[in-house]
C-alpha cells in the first residue's frame, strides 16, 4: 500500500470520536484498571479490544471509532493510566483473569467479540486456557499481530549472530529499566523513537504514529515492562487454541512484522478451522495504527 493510500485509510477512520465514558475497575487483587466504554450499553454484542505490551487503549482509537455498537477498551495493569502491577502479577495469565473479571462486571450478559493485538491476543489465548466456560459467550475472535509461542527465539529478521547480541543487550537494558522508579522514560521518549520505528512499523510509517507510540511506551511502568517481557518469553499456548477452534475468527498479520512475523500467524491459523488468515503486505507490528480501516472491517465482519 502506498503512503497516499495509507493516508486515505486513516482519513476514513478519522471521524470525530463519540463521547467516551471512562471509569476505573478494581480487580480482585486491588489493581485499578482504566476503562473506556463507548456505544450503547444495551447492545446485543460488545467488542472488547485488548492492547499490546507497553502500549495502552489509545493504540485502538482509530479502529474503535470505526466500529459499530458498543466497544470496551482498557489499559492492562502496569500500562497507560492503570495502576502498576504488584510484584508477581505482571503475567499473561493474570491479564486473562483481569479480562474475565472485567467481563463479569461490565458485560455480564450478551455476546462479546474479543480482539487482541500482540500481548492482547495472547491474553485471549490465556483466557481460553484458564476460563474456557466464558467462550460460550464469544461470538468471534480477532488475533492481530500476535503469536501462540516461540517468542524467546525471535530473530527480528536479523542474522543469527546479530540477533544473539541484541538479545544479550536487551537483558542488560531490561535490568537497568527494572531498577527505575516510575515511568521516567517519559522525560525523553525521543530516545526510543528510532528503535521503535524499526522494530514496530513497516515501510514509511507516519511520523506522528511513531512519536505517539514512543510516548505511550515511555509511560509504561518500568517493572511491568520487564516482567511482562519475561512472561512473553514463557508464553506457549498453541494447545490452548483448541478451545477457540469452534469460534469464528480472523488472524491478521503484517507482512513486515519483525516481532510476530507471518509464520507465527500461520501457526495460529493452522489450529483454528473457522479462521481466515489475512496478511497485510508492507505493514509492521502496529496494525491498529498502520491499517486501521482493514482491521476494523475484519472485526466488524465477526459482529455479523
Amino acid at each position: 500500500m502506498t503512503r497516499a493510500a495509507r493516508g486515505a485509510d486513516r482519513r476514513r477512520t478519522a471521524k470525530p470520536p463519540p463521547d467516551r465514558a471512562t471509569s476505573r475497575f478494581t480487580t480482585s487483587d486491588g489493581t485499578a484498571l482504566h476503562v473506556v466504554d463507548t456505544g450503547p450499553r444495551d447492545a446485543g454484542t460488545t467488542v472488547v479490544l485488548l492492547h499490546g505490551w507497553t502500549l495502552d487503549h489509545s493504540s485502538w482509537n482509530r479502529v474503535a471509532d470505526a466500529l459499530p455498537g458498543r466497544v470496551l477498551r482498557y489499559d492492562h495493569r502496569g500500562h497507560g493510566a492503570s495502576a502498576p502491577a504488584a510484584p508477581g502479577t505482571a503475567t499473561i495469565e493474570r491479564l486473562a483473569r483481569d479480562l474475565a473479571e472485567l467481563l463479569a462486571d461490565r458485560v455480564p450478559t450478551g455476546r462479546v467479540v474479543l480482539a487482541g493485538h500482540s500481548m492482547g491476543g495472547m491474553t485471549i489465548m490465556a483466557l481460553a486456557e484458564t476460563h474456557p466456560e466464558l467462550l460460550d459467550r464469544v461470538a468471534g475472535v480477532a488475533l492481530v499481530a500476535t503469536s501462540c509461542g516461540g517468542l524467546a527465539q525471535i530473530s527480528l529478521g536479523l542474522p543469527e549472530r546479530v540477533a544473539a547480541l541484541v538479545a544479550r543487550g536487551e537483558k542488560v537494558v531490561n535490568r537497568r529499566i527494572a531498577a527505575l522508579r516510575g515511568p521516567v522514560l517519559l522525560r525523553r521518549p525521543r530516545l526510543v523513537r528510532p528503535a521503535l520505528r524499526w522494530l514496530l512499523f513497516g515501510a514509511r510509517p507516519d511520523r506522528a504514529d511513531v512519536t505517539a507510540t514512543a510516548e505511550t511506551v515511555a509511560r509504561c511502568h518500568p517493572a511491568a515492562l520487564v516482567a511482562f517481557r519475561e512472561s512473553l518469553s514463557e508464553h506457549e499456548r498453541r494447545e490452548a487454541l483448541a478451545a477457540l477452534a469452534p469460534v469464528p475468527s480472523v488472524v491478521l498479520a503484517g507482512g513486515a512484522d519483525r516481532l510476530t512475523p507471518v509464520p507465527h500467524a500461520a501457526v495460529i491459523a493452522d489450529e483454528l478451522p473457522r479462521t481466515r488468515l489475512v496478511v497485510l503486505p508492507g505493514a509492521g507490528h502496529m496494525l491498529p495504527l498502520e491499517r486501521p480501516a482493514e482491521v476494523a472491517t475484519r472485526i466488524a465482519r465477526l459482529l455479523r
